[in-house]
């Protein structure tokens, strides 16, 4: 049933059944989120200047499913033992979706450390043993998308006809660190033009390989973590930078 996103270009992987289930149980929960998977659109610039956190167009996908009944949620599970409270556990999911079949948890790791990975998996294999959902969702960067990247950046400050590093400022750009200044310094020293170089340090040091994309997420869900709770993966894919997708198919 997700082949409309297959073919748009997104990442699908579902494990442990979780496509089955969402087609029986869940199919006009999955139709929602489909439809707003695909009317989704990240704004380049928007990713260069956030910084790497997490841009406008990320949030504008968190207020869809928002809207759509998929809130905030924490689920407490308690062990009470002869009438006395030994212990609670809390974990907060992000988006909660719950029907007449069941809850489902989707969480959205934009651009996070890796190891939140872990902390989504664990959490939704905890709560599927509790019977508390039927199944976890994970939204993050598609396999295009982060190779695309360092691209996607030199396109915009190239776009914006940025020529030095005392104009991104000017431009909106959100503080740099020390690490990225540095790197750019010694890749500008190489005669890396400016549009590249910056484009280079800003991706190695934001958007990494330590960081959440779909190549780190696919690794751990191979190693089994979360099993066995249904999942369903979506990475988001590079045609989903509308306004550089949009450029690139003019050329």
């Amino acid at each position: 049933m997700f082949d409309r996103l297959r073919r748009a270009g997104f990442d699908v992987l579902a494990k442990n059944h979780a496509e089955a289930i969402l087609s029986v149980d869940f199919p006009t929960v999955s139709d929602g989120l489909i439809e707003a998977l695909l009317s989704f659109s990240l704004d380049a610039r928007e990713i260069v200047r956030s910084g790497g956190g997490q841009a406008q167009s990320t949030m504008r996908l968190r207020d869809a499913l928002y809207a759509g009944g998929w809130p905030k949620h924490e689920f407490v599970v308690k062990t009470i033992v002869d009438g006395e409270e030994r212990e609670a556990v809390s974990h907060e999911i992000d988006h909660v979706k719950r029907a007449d079949q069941g809850t489902l948890a989707l969480e959205i790791e934009w651009n996070n450390k890796d190891p939140f990975f872990d902390r989504n998996l664990e959490n939704f294999q905890r709560l599927h043993a509790q019977s508390a959902i039927s199944l976890g969702v994970l939204i993050t960067r598609g396999a295009s998308l982060q190779n695309a990247m360092v691209d996607i950046v030199e396109w915009v400050i190239r776009s914006e006809g940025i020529l030095d590093a005392w104009e991104l400022e000017a431009w909106g750009m959100k503080e740099r660190t020390a690490r990225q200044r540095n790197a750019l310094d010694r890749l500008i020293e190489r005669r890396v033009p400016f549009a590249r170089a910056f484009a280079q340090s800003f991706v190695a040091d934001k958007f990494g390989q330590a960081t959440t994309h779909w190549a780190k997420l696919t690794a751990r869900v191979s190693r089994g973590v979360g099993n066995p709770c249904p999942l369903l993966l979506i990475g988001l894919p590079v045609s989903a930078v509308g306004d550089y997708s949009a450029a690139m198919a003019e050329l």
